[in-house]
C-alpha cells in the first residue's frame, strides 16, 4: 500500500514538472542501476509500463517491451538472487505474460451431450446418486452452472439464451457466486423449474444453452467472451418415491466404501471444447516466453538455493501448464511443482501455510485432471442396508493433506464428497458445487462457522459431517483472513439481516454465525461432535433451527 501511494505521488510530481512517462521510465532504470534493491523504483516502473502498454494497445509492441523487461530484471536476479525487489517485478511480468486475452468458458454443468435422470429430494436409501447420470435436486431449483477462466460480468437472460419446452428464457435469473458479493464472478448459476414437467412420462426434454452470441459477457478489463458456446443436454424427471429408508443414516467408515468400476463419462471439463470451436486465449509468444523464463530460473537455481526463486519456478511451471491446456486436462509439471512446495515448507517454515495452500491447489489439479486419475477416488457407498443395487457414488479426497480447496471447475458434478482427515481451514469456492448432497468435513482445521459460509448456497445438502474440527476453540474468528491466498483479501464477510427468519425460541444471540449457515439448509443428518462448541445447549439450538434433522452425532432423534 505504501509503495503504491509513493508511486502515485512520484507520478504526480513528475506531471507537475512536465516530465513524460517515458522520462520517468528512464529515471526508474537509472535508480535501479544504482541500487537493485530499490523496491519503490521497481514498483513505479511496473505502474509506468502498465500505463504505456494500455495506451499503445499493440500486441507486437507489448511483446517486445515485456521481452526486454525480462532481460532487464534477470540481471538483477543473477546479481543478488536473495533480494526480493527484482523478484516482485518478475512476478508482475509473469502476470502480464500469462493472463488470458479474453474470458473463456472452461466448464459447465450439465455437461454438453449428457442425458440426466432427475429425482426430487428422496432419501439416501433410494440410491438416487448411484450413477453419474442420476441427480437429486429440488425440482424447482435445477441448476445450470457456468464456470469461466476469469471473473466476468453481464451474465443474464439477454446474453444467455435457454431453449426448452418447460421454462421461458426470461424466467431464468442468473446469480454470481462471488466471495465479495459483487456482480462479477467466475461462477454463475441459473435455476430451471422442473416441477411442471410430466413426472409420469419417461420422455427426455432437450435443453439448449447458448451464450456469447450477443455482446455483454465481459471480463474486468472489458474484453468480451472469446467465442460463442452452444451447450445441449437432455433431462427426464423421475416420479417422487416414498421414502422407504427414512431412518437410515450415512456412516463415513472405511469399510462402507468399495471401488467404483463404472466407466467415467465426460463429467464437466472435456465437453466444453468438444462441439465448440476452440480459440486459444494465449499466444505462442506467451507460451514461448514462459518456457524461456523456466529455463532461465532453472539455471539460476543451479547456482543459488533461492526460496523466492523456487516459488517463481513453481508459478512459471503451472502457468505453462494452464496456457498449454486451458481446460486443465494436462498437468505435465505437477510432480515437480509439488516437490518444490514440499521443499519450501522445510526451507521456510514461517510461511508453511501459504506453501501448503498452493501445494493443495496443484495436487487437486493433478488428482482430477483426467478420468483415469479421477476413477481412483470414486467409490460406491455400501452402507445402505435397504438397497439391493449399487449405493451412491462418492468422490473420496480424504487423507490427502489438503489445506485449501480448488479445481472446482472439475467438481461441478459431485453429489457426495469426502474431504475428511485433511487440513482444511476454509471451504471457499465450494458454493459452485450445486449438486452436493452429502459432505464430510470431519477432522480438519475449520475454526469457526464463518469458515462454513459457502454452505449457505448449497440448497441440496442433506448430510453434513463437521465433527472434530476447531469450531468454538478460538475466541477470535480469523477465518476472513485465512480463507484466501492473499493476506490483504477480505472475503467471507457475513452480513446480518435482523428480519431473516429464525425460530423465535432459538438462541441466535449466542450462535448467530451458526444460525447464518444452518437456517437456510434442510439437513437431515449432522455430525458436530469433537468441536468445542458442541455442548448440550448448542445441540438444543440445532434442533430448533434444523426442523428436518433426523440424526445428530449419530443419534436417531426420532427414537429419543
Amino acid at each position: 500500500m505504501a509503495s503504491s501511494k509513493m508511486g502515485v505521488e512520484q507520478r504526480f510530481v513528475a506531471a507537475l514538472l512536465g516530465r513524460s512517462v517515458e522520462d520517468e521510465l528512464q529515471y526508474t532504470e537509472d535508480l535501479i542501476g544504482n541500487n537493485f534493491s530499490n523496491y519503490s523504483a521497481w514498483h513505479n516502473r511496473s505502474m509506468l509500463l502498465s500505463e504505456i502498454l494500455k495506451k499503445k494497445e499493440q500486441e507486437s509492441y507489448s511483446q517486445d517491451t515485456i521481452s526486454k523487461e525480462y532481460e532487464f530484471v534477470l540481471n538483477a536476479l543473477y546479481t543478488d538472487p536473495d533480494d526480493q525487489s527484482g523478484w516482485f517485478y518478475h512476478h508482475w511480468l509473469l502476470d502480464q505474460t500469462s493472463k488470458a486475452k479474453a474470458p473463456l468458458l472452461v466448464s459447465s454443468w450439465p455437461v454438453p451431450g449428457s442425458e440426466l435422470v432427475v429425482s426430487g429430494n428422496v432419501s439416501l436409501g433410494d440410491h438416487p446418486l448411484s450413477s453419474f447420470s442420476k441427480v437429486t435436486v429440488a425440482l424447482e431449483r435445477f441448476p445450470v452452472v457456468l464456470y469461466f477462466n476469469q471473473t466476468v460480468e453481464g451474465v443474464n437472460s439477454s446474453t444467455v439464451a435457454i431453449q426448452c419446452t418447460f421454462v421461458q428464457n426470461e424466467d431464468v435469473t442468473w446469480k454470481p457466486f462471488s466471495p465479495q458479493n459483487s456482480w462479477a464472478s467466475k461462477v454463475w448459476v441459473g435455476y430451471l423449474d422442473l416441477s411442471g414437467v410430466d413426472h409420469h412420462s419417461s420422455a427426455p426434454h432437450t435443453v439448449e444453452v447458448k451464450l456469447g452470441h450477443h455482446k455483454g459477457i465481459m471480463s474486468s478489463n472489458g474484453l468480451q467472451l472469446s467465442v460463442p458456446f452452444d451447450l445441449s443436454f437432455r433431462v427426464s424427471v423421475k416420479p417422487l418415491e416414498t421414502q422407504s429408508s427414512k431412518d437410515e443414516k450415512l456412516v463415513w467408515e472405511e469399510d462402507k466404501f468399495y471401488a467404483c468400476e463404472m466407466p467415467i463419462p465426460c463429467l464437466c471439463y472435456d465437453g466444453i471444447s468438444v462441439g465448440n470451436k476452440y480459440e486459444p486465449t494465449t499466444s505462442d509468444w506467451q507460451i514461448g516466453t514462459i518456457a524461456e523464463e523456466i529455463s532461465q530460473i532453472r539455471n539460476l537455481l543451479a547456482i543459488s538455493d533461492s526460496k523466492i526463486g523456487k516459488i517463481t519456478l513453481a508459478r512459471l511451471l503451472m502457468a505453462h501448464d494452464v496456457m498449454s491446456s486451458p481446460y486443465a486436462t494436462k498437468t505435465v509439471h505437477a510432480e515437480e511443482v509439488l516437490g518444490l512446495y514440499s521443499e519450501l515448507m522445510k526451507l521456510d517454515p514461517s510461511h508453511s501455510q501459504y506453501y501448503k495452500d498452493e501445494r493443495s491447489l496443484v495436487l487437486l489439479q493433478q488428482l482430477l485432471s483426467s478420468g483415469g486419475t479421477l476413477l481412483k477416488h470414486c467409490f460406491y457407498y455400501g452402507g445402505i442396508t435397504s438397497s439391493s443395487t449399487h449405493g451412491p457414488i462418492c468422490l473420496r479426497l480424504n487423507n490427502q493433506s489438503i489445506s485449501r480447496m480448488g479445481a472446482f471447475d472439475k467438481l461441478l458434478w459431485v453429489q457426495m464428497l469426502d474431504l475428511s482427515d485433511n487440513e482444511l481451514h476454509s471451504i471457499e469456492g465450494l458454493e459452485a458445487m450445486q449438486l452436493l448432497h452429502c459432505l464430510n468435513l470431519g477432522r480438519n482445521k475449520l475454526r469457526s462457522f464463518t469458515a462454513l459460509d459457502p454452505l449457505r448456497c448449497l440448497k441440496s445438502l442433506k448430510v453434513l459431517n463437521i465433527s472434530h474440527n476447531e469450531i468454538g476453540l478460538h475466541s477470535i474468528d480469523t477465518t476472513r483472513y485465512l480463507c484466501s491466498a492473499s493476506p490483504l483479501s477480505h472475503n467471507g464477510e457475513v452480513i446480518w439481516h435482523g428480519d431473516d427468519f429464525t425460530p423465535e425460541d432459538a438462541d441466535v444471540t449466542n450462535y448467530w454465525e451458526a444460525s447464518m449457515v444452518f437456517k437456510s439448509l434442510e439437513l437431515t443428518q449432522l455430525d458436530i461432535v469433537g468441536n468445542a462448541v458442541a455442548n448440550e445447549k448448542f445441540q438444543s439450538f440445532l434442533l430448533k433451527i434444523l426442523p428436518k434433522l433426523q440424526f445428530l452425532d449419530g443419534q436417531n432423534l426420532h427414537r429419543i
